[in-house]
């Protein structure tokens, strides 16, 4: 199984910091992160569906952004990383 790591203002949402999934693809995990704690959902995607502009998410240190976006595969052995930018820096 990955592995999901999530940042501090994040694991408010009761997820805690770290979480494993089986989801093929990056938009498969993050609808299965809403799901089972619905609070992400204001946190990770606009009211289209869209990740927001100030949430990050990484598989192995590759911002998805980079590729395939939400497409991007997920193997049982990576590790993704999902962070809030931080305002003011």
């Amino acid at each position: 199984m990955a592995t999901v790591r999530l940042d501090g203002r994040l694991r408010e949402s009761g997820a805690g910091p770290r979480w494993e999934t089986d989801a093929p693809t990056v938009e498969r995990l993050l609808d299965e992160l809403e799901a089972e704690h619905p609070r992400l959902r204001r946190e990770l995607r606009d009211e289209h569906g869209e990740v927001r502009r100030h949430v990050r998410i990484f598989v192995n240190g590759e911002d998805v952004r980079n590729g395939a976006g939400t497409g991007t595969p997920i193997a049982s052995s990576d590790r993704i990383d999902i962070l809030r930018s931080v305002p003011g820096g």
